[in-house]
């Protein structure tokens, strides 16, 4: 077992540092528009700055091709240029509507690829939803929550001794789920006797062990963090690569066709179940429940919020799964692009479709009515700032956003320590 647990450790901090801050490179290319803040008005023209470094110096002679455009969609502008002196400037035109307008960079220096990008937005805070609202939303949620009040939670609990700590008992968690699944994790709770709110943590995509959140647990905070696939969330790591290369590649696709079976009713039933197990368990205090995540997991704490009225606080980095259906309309949707490239021809039927109103992050949005604090950047290229902000502009509860623009599918630590504290204070701050 404790073999196991180090396998286990070794491909979460593995799996850590491909999501963290870009590793350093020996040249870098540096791409900035001509606004501090990245902000424009429809109409209003950005430039953007190309520069080569090495060293923090200039690199003189060095030749650059850049593209600029919509993003995720066709460039409208492309050329390759030499910097004499390391740096040029482009025009980069303007947007006429609300969006965000894309410049990428690359050089090839001794052989080696080069790439960075920037990001403009235009009245990002007006850009509207194209995806649909079915009418009979709230119905179908609340008929699907009603089958889950049903099921028992038959939860059985593993004390896990080697990753406990002075102050921290934990625990593999086994819940029984919707559609006769089971639902697993790792528990976290203070062993100092007392009542404690409660943070549920649901993942990023893929297929994964999970360690858990000791870290906040030991602030005196119950904690839980999920996996979403049905499946132990402490094998040995080589389990989750087959997995993922096998039987539950591409499952954000899996039964599209058909609401009542699309793959994602099951995880977000299944994040509703995890706060019935949360809310269960002696140690909770009875009222402060919180739910936090980054991509897939930024739009199941949305989503979790718009479903389950015991949430009271969310944090949410760069949701993906967010106006899905922006592509159908010539612009950027969300992560997993299910209507462009080679998904467009496989995906972009009436039946699909119809299937994505009843799960895209911005229908839970519309239902959220618990203050959020959410995070993201402009150069996000897996989940475009066009579809996150499509979602968060619908929301009506009290909301916060702190945008680091130049990050892309990724948080600076200063980030995620503002996130973490804003959890923590409403958690425990209702509770002095």
């Amino acid at each position: 077992m404790k073999k196991n647990a180090l396998l286990i450790y070794l491909y979460l901090f593995v799996t850590a540092c491909a999501l963290a801050q870009p590793a350093e490179r020996p040249i870098k290319i540096v791409v900035a528009p001509d606004h501090l803040d990245w902000l424009y008005r429809p109409g209003e023209s950005v430039k953007f700055t190309i520069s080569v470094l090495q060293n923090g110096n200039p690199v003189k002679g060095a030749r650059v091709r850049y593209e600029i455009g919509p993003e995720k969609m066709d460039p409208t502008k492309q050329e390759t240029v030499t910097l004499t002196n390391g740096t040029t400037t482009v025009d980069g035109g303007t947007m006429k509507t609300p969006g965000f307008l894309r410049c990428i960079a690359t050089a090839e220096i001794n052989g080696k690829t080069y790439r960075n990008l920037a990001t403009a937005g235009f009245n990002p805070f007006q850009i509207t939803p194209t995806v649909e609202n079915p009418a009979d939303f709230q119905m179908f949620w609340d008929s699907a929550k009603a089958e889950l009040s049903r099921i028992p939670l038959d939860a059985r609990l593993m004390l896990l001794p080697e990753r406990c700590t002075e102050k921290v008992n934990v625990y593999h968690v086994n819940i029984q789920n919707y559609a006769n699944s089971r639902l697993y994790g790792i528990l976290c709770v203070p062993k100092q006797e007392g009542k404690y709110p409660a943070l549920l943590r649901v993942p990023g995509a893929g297929i994964r062990p999970y360690g858990g959140n000791i870290a906040d647990a030991e602030k005196g905070i119950i904690t839980l963090e999920i996996g979403i696939h049905g499946i132990p969330v402490n094998l040995d790591p080589a389990v989750y690569q087959n997995l993922s290369a096998g039987a539950l590649g591409g499952y954000m696709n899996f039964n599209l066709d058909d609401r009542d079976r699309y793959y994602y009713k099951r995880v977000y039933l299944g994040c509703v179940r995890a706060n019935d197990f949360l809310v269960s368990l002696p140690q909770y205090d009875g009222s402060n429940l919180a739910v936090t995540g980054g991509s897939q997991g930024g739009a199941l704490s949305i989503i979790t919020a718009g479903l389950d009225k015991r949430v009271k606080w969310l944090g949410a980095y760069y949701p993906a799964l967010a106006d899905m259906t922006g592509y159908l309309k010539g612009r950027a949707g969300g992560w997993p692009h299910l209507f462009t490239g080679k998904a467009l021809a496989f995906n972009n039927t009436p039946a699909k479709i119809k299937t994505v109103g009843y799960y895209d992050v911005v229908n839970f949005s519309r239902q959220v009515k618990v203050p959020g604090y959410y995070s993201w950047g402009y150069n996000d290229e897996t989940c475009p700032p066009t579809s996150m902000y499509a979602s968060y502009n619908v929301i009506s509860a009290p909301k916060q956003l702190k945008p680091y623009e130049d990050t892309g599918h990724w948080t600076y630590p200063e980030q995620t320590e503002l996130m973490t504290a804003w959890l923590i204070q409403q958690l425990k701050g209702t509770n002095k």
